[in-house]
Order: structure tokens, then C-alpha cells, then sequence
């Protein structure tokens, strides 16, 4: 059964469909991982394997994607999807690691600095998942996983990927969309290619917990759910 984390009570429902699920990923090389685990297959395979029988899954998203080309993708989608997905803002939060080795005089002025970032992140996130969620589907967006870094660096990281996702966590809430915290799916150093990148394991849960979100029955009206790894 899918590990559900969370319900918070929210507004209407997208509205539901009958048809075969055809879910259609979107953001960055979490999901468009194949130049990394090839000749293993890449998530959007792993999800084909996964879904009920005459479900489909399309890649839309694009290694190296930021939040600001998240439009770029939703002119693509088939118009026989029914489910979106959505992981975006690992890259954007590559683009600011300077922050993690920048000199400062103290924790306040670190967190300042942090904020004038995270402000334009927000932004930038809220922007993208607008877009995304007028196209009437049920969305799901993930968070942005820890990676497997050396331990010189993960704790800073790690606190720094914290920021970005609470962005993320509230933009959820409040645009009324399904979590993936992709912190819980992706938690061993086997579920990475290289620091950043899926491996095969790791796609593989990665498209399990999709599998589980685009399969569970519709929520109570008024709730979303944070999800965590398949188990």
C-alpha cells in the first residue's frame, strides 16, 4: 500500500475521468534520466511497467529543466492525458548553491541572504504550477530529494534543499495539488545514479509511488495528500 503522509483539508476536487490513465511527466532529469542509466531503462519506462493494463505514460520533462520552462512542456501534453506530475526546482536550487559557501558575518545574514533567493524561487514555482493546474487535471508535484553528496557537503545541502521545499510545500497547499516527497522515496545511495541523478532503484521507486498515486481512489472532496515511497 502507498505510504500516505498527510491529508490537509483544501478546496474542490479536480474533476475526475473514466478514461485509461495516460499520465504525463513533467520538470527536469528526475524523471528524464535515461542518458544516466542507460542501458537500464529510465523512469518514464519503469512507470509503463507499473500502471494498471491499458494505462500510458508520456515524457514531457527535459534534464536540465528550471521552473521558468516549465510553460515550454505544458504545450506539448496529449490530449488524451488525465494525470500530470510534476518535479521541478532541483536546478533552480543548483543555480543558487553559491549561497551554501558564501562568506557572511553571521546566521542572520546567511538566512537574509537565503530569502532574497527563495523569494524569487517562489515566485518562479508558483508561476509554473499555475500554469500546470489550469489545465483542469489531477496534479501531482514532487519535492526536491537530498541526493546522494559526499559528507562534506550534505548537511549544508540538506538544510539549503529544505528551504527550496518549503516553497514547494506551500505552494502545494495553497494551489490545492497532491505532494510526492521524493525526500522518503529516494532515501539510500543506491537510488542514485551519480549525486543528483535517479538510478535505476531509484527510478523504480520513483515510478511505484507515481503508479500508487495514479491508481488510489479519489480523495475526500476538500482534502490533498502528501505521499511518500510505495511500500
Amino acid at each position: 500500500m502507498p505510504a500516505v503522509r498527510a491529508a490537509t483539508q483544501l478546496g474542490a476536487e479536480p474533476e475526475m475521468t473514466t478514461r485509461d490513465p495516460h499520465v504525463v511527466l513533467l520538470g527536469d532529469s528526475i524523471f528524464d534520466n535515461h542518458r544516466y542509466v542507460t542501458p537500464g531503462p529510465d523512469v518514464v519506462t519503469q512507470l509503463r511497467a507499473q500502471l494498471p493494463h491499458r494505462s500510458s505514460a508520456t515524457l514531457r520533462a527535459v534534464d536540465g529543466a528550471v521552473t521558468a520552462g516549465l510553460g515550454g512542456q505544458l504545450r506539448d501534453i496529449p490530449a488524451e492525458a488525465t494525470h500530470l506530475v510534476v518535479s521541478i526546482g532541483g536546478n533552480d536550487a543548483l543555480q543558487n548553491a553559491d549561497l551554501l559557501t558564501q562568506r557572511v558575518s553571521n546566521s542572520a545574514e546567511a538566512l537574509s541572504a537565503f530569502a532574497a533567493r527563495l523569494s524569487r524561487f517562489e515566485s518562479s514555482y508558483r508561476d509554473a504550477i499555475r500554469r500546470v493546474i489550469a489545465r483542469g487535471l489531477p496534479t501531482t508535484v514532487c519535492t526536491i530529494y537530498n541526493g546522494n553528496l559526499d559528507e562534506a557537503q550534505a548537511t549544508a545541502a540538506r538544510m539549503g534543499v529544505a528551504l527550496f521545499n518549503d516553497v514547494i510545500l506551500r505552494a502545494a497547499l495553497e494551489q490545492q495539488v497532491d505532494v510526492l516527497e521524493l525526500r522518503h522515496v529516494c532515501s539510500e545511495p543506491a537510488d542514485y545514479a551519480n549525486p543528483i541523478e535517479p538510478s535505476v532503484r531509484g527510478g523504480l521507486k520513483i515510478a511505484r509511488a507515481i503508479a500508487a498515486i495514479v491508481s488510489a481512489q479519489p480523495t475526500t472532496p476538500r482534502y490533498r495528500r502528501l505521499w511518500g515511497a510505495a511500500v
